[in-house]
């Protein structure tokens, strides 16, 4: 008796419900896939979150160092944290150059690159009152500029180490920021607008670091780095308060002023290295 079509293709039916339940689900595989991605999309932002927090550091950080060894306050050292510094920058804009060809942030990368190419040519100048002039303008638009990277990098993740990375990033800034103003007056500046920033800044920095230390999500290393950075806030906030009483025949205020935030850009850039660092095995363990 010749098989019917239904019995011809009984054997495939019945090994199909076998085979569906061998094989890996097309959703269980999906949902996996998709988290990985994301997980390395995010911890690549919250690298050039850092990488842009690093430029806005710089814009002021170097801008100090200028007027530093302008002043003569270790000046042979101060010359050689600008070459390292310039060095540097030159390798963070390298490294998000990718962000130039996107649309919607081609500009802010565009005028930051130009800003810093004239800071570069700034800082390899003699320093009369025009350049210094010139140098704390294009670093206060550099930083600007930077600043906005920063955020629209972030705008382009999911990463909760956003806030936390953009603050510590946000504070190292201001203590570069402040040192810079700090030296400003002390060489003689005292009108009101740099009197002012020098006052805006020191609050800024010294709430942002309470809210900084008191994170629940710090790591035990982030704590550590944090308390570090409080002890050389208080060395630089005493010389901060007491510009008025500085002596300009000794540069010991000023040497404090110098030495004391150049520690905290040390300890801040690895707390936002450590945040980056507990984003990624986050990351990995949730995979």
């Amino acid at each position: 008796m010749r098989p019917s079509g239904f019995s011809r293709f009984t054997p495939f039916m019945l090994s199909l419900p076998m085979l569906l339940l061998s094989a890996p689900s097309a959703q269980a595989v999906a949902p996996t896939s998709v988290i990985s991605a994301k997980a390395a999309d995010g911890a690549q932002i919250a690298q050039d979150i850092a990488s842009a927090g690093r430029l806005r550091t710089q814009s002021q950080r170097l801008a100090k160092l200028y007027l530093q060894a302008a002043m003569g306050l270790q000046a042979g050292q101060a010359r050689q944290q600008i070459d390292s510094g310039m060095a540097d920058v030159d390798a963070e804009f390298n490294r998000l150059s990718r962000y130039g060809r996107k649309a919607n942030m081609q500009r802010a990368y565009t005028r930051s690159e130009t800003l810093w190419q004239e800071m570069r040519g700034l800082l390899k100048k003699s320093p009369d009152t025009a350049t210094r002039e010139r140098m704390n303008l294009v670093a206060d638009e550099l930083m600007v500029h930077t600043g906005k990277l920063a955020m629209l990098i972030e705008g382009e993740g999911e990463t909760t180490v956003g806030r936390l990375l953009d603050l510590s990033s946000r504070l190292n800034m201001l203590s570069q920021r402040l040192a810079r103003l700090y030296l400003q007056a002390y060489a003689g500046d005292r009108t009101q607008g740099v009197l002012t920033d020098i006052e805006q800044a020191r609050k800024e920095f010294a709430n942002g670091l309470l809210d900084l230390d008191t994170a629940r999500e710090n790591s035990s290393g982030n704590r550590d780095n944090i308390s570090l950075a409080r002890n050389q806030w208080i060395f630089f906030e005493s010389a901060i308060r007491d510009l008025n009483k500085a002596d300009r025949r000794e540069d010991k205020a000023a040497q404090h002023v110098a030495t004391s935030s150049e520690r905290i850009a040390q300890v801040l850039e690895q707390t936002s290295l450590q945040y980056v660092r507990d984003y990624s095995e986050s990351t990995r363990t949730a995979r």
